[in-house]
């Protein structure tokens, strides 16, 4: 237990210190956010939900087995 508290208190204090890392991190966040709800949210419809009328795991083995 004790290897886990050093790596906390390791990351911990590198994080605390940074000045222009902080700034890259909220980037890194920001990026994240557009790409797995935004672009989620308008470009990637919910195909097998609007195809399926409520049985998707037959819809899906249907197209799985059909060449």
């Amino acid at each position: 237990m004790k290897w886990i508290s050093e790596v906390w208190h390791l990351y911990y204090d590198g994080f605390r210190q940074m000045t222009l890392g902080r700034t890259l991190w909220v980037i890194i966040l920001v990026k994240l956010f557009v790409i797995f709800v935004i672009l989620k949210l308008f470009f990637f419809p919910d195909f097998i939900k609007q195809n399926a009328n409520g049985d998707e795991a037959e819809f899906v083995s249907k197209n799985l087995i059909q060449p």
